[in-house]
């Protein structure tokens, strides 16, 4: 339930301006909102008034809000914004989790962040002036663009760790965008086709139908499906920051209709297993990672890979892993367990997937070399190896997904274990 408290509004409010300005941190939330939903709302909030709170805060929601993911960002965008009159200290709390004193202790709610981005985003509230207003004059504004392409190359370059929170932010939209396509599988099982082999059997009954007088060659091809996709995300406290923006992209992966993958698996692992599949349904990805951080409990922990990886052949292979699952594990390999028992787990996985690909973002370096145990005992039992550290790496992850003959760095490290 939505609570509402009382709307301090001043004796003359600028109140179109002021549900501009709205409109915009809510488009720069995410939400679809053009200038015609913009001048829907004022004029709705003009005829319905707001001697009503729940009248004022529902007649925005039906001009805004036309989707269920929509919801959480809206309401927190509408508490910050005309509903809480401390809101520019709570969105600085938001951005700023480490300052204490700012704001009471309490938890961080789905979408709370993405929400005071949207309204620091722009600072104030544009000052509307009636006068300069009914100026008839026309302004010409020019806009550079020259350094757009070259900037958006830089960000794709960047690794996650060193990015600042705007750079953050718009690597997350576009790692929204980004698909990671994957070609269908022929299968045993046979389907009428224009083109293909012929099928003796449904040829000879279409004969007999005829008086034993072939008229056509009925063909047949294999049938085709899509694999499925199973993540095995590290959140230890080495890899928080890669696996939070790894996390968004998958949550783009699973939610993209029509991008191949039969379904999408997601396990994250640190010093227990933990299925988060279910949460990476919600379409809202605020949501869906608040959902999978309250599941998993071991954020930012230790790293037990061996031990995860064990959880996981024993209790989930057998069930994810059927019908050539394509298996992304995402670490940096640093286990502080037994190699043997590393190197006989990440075997046995690989022996059950149709593809092993292993991003690791340690792979920036350019002098990076196996010497780490857990690592030696890893590479060995993958089919790809790849670094896994900014989105670049993750486009390129795309475009080789479908190819077996892709190895990676797989083939030059193997090459210096044991110097």
């Amino acid at each position: 339930m939505v609570e509402h408290v009382p709307l301090e509004l001043p004796e003359n409010p600028r109140l179109a301006g002021n549900i501009t300005h709205f409109a915009r941190a809510l488009r720069r939330a995410g939400l679809p909102i053009g200038p015609g939903r913009v001048i829907d709302a004022i004029r709705a909030v003009e005829v319905a008034g707001f001697t009503e709170r729940r009248d004022f805060y529902w007649t925005l929601h039906a001009c805004f809000v036309n989707r269920p993911e929509h919801r959480v960002i809206f309401r927190q965008i509408f508490r910050l914004y005309w509903r809480d009159p401390r809101y520019l200290e709570h969105m600085m709390a938001a951005m700023l989790p480490a300052i204490r004193g700012v704001q009471e202790e309490r938890a961080g709610q789905a979408g709370e962040k993405r929400a005071a981005e949207a309204l620091l985003d722009g600072a104030e509230a544009p000052d509307f002036d009636p006068e300069q207003d009914e100026d008839d004059g026309e302004t010409q504004i020019e806009v550079d663009a020259s350094f757009t392409t070259s900037a958006q190359e830089k960000l794709k370059t960047l690794d996650f760790e060193q990015m600042s929170t705007a750079e953050m932010a718009a690597a997350k939209r576009m790692l929204a965008r980004m698909r990671l396509p994957v070609e269908p599988m022929p299968t045993r099982r046979m389907q009428a086709a224009l083109r293909g082999g012929v099928d003796p059997a449904k040829t000879l009954r279409a004969a007999m139908r005829t008086g034993g007088e072939v008229r056509d060659i009925a063909r047949r091809a294999p049938r085709k499906r899509w694999p499925n996709l199973v993540v095995l995300c590290d959140i230890s406290g080495s890899m928080s920051q890669y696996s939070r923006v790894v996390l968004h992209f998958l949550h783009a992966v699973s939610n993209a209709k029509g991008a191949g993958w039969a379904k999408v698996h997601a396990f994250t692992f640190g010093t227990r297993l933990t299925n988060i599949t279910r949460h990476l349904d919600h379409r809202d990805v605020d949501a869906a990672l608040a959902a999978a951080g309250a599941e998993a409990q071991d954020w930012e922990g230790g790293t037990r890979i061996g031990e995860c990886i064990e959880a996981f052949n024993r209790d989930w292979s057998r069930r994810v892993l059927g019908q050539g699952a394509v298996v992304l594990l995402i670490t940096d390999g640093l286990d502080r367990g037994a190699p043997e028992v590393l190197a006989k787990q990440m075997q046995r996985l690989h022996l059950s997937a149709k593809r092993l690909i292993w991003l690791n973002p340690l792979l920036r370096w350019d002098a990076f070399a196996p010497k780490a145990r857990g690592i030696a005992a890893m590479l060995p039992h993958v089919d790809s190896f790849r670094a896994g550290h900014s989105i670049a790496s993750l486009e390129e992850l795309a475009e080789v997904i479908s190819r077996k003959d892709d190895v990676g760095e797989k083939a030059r490290l193997m090459g210096l274990i044991g110097k």
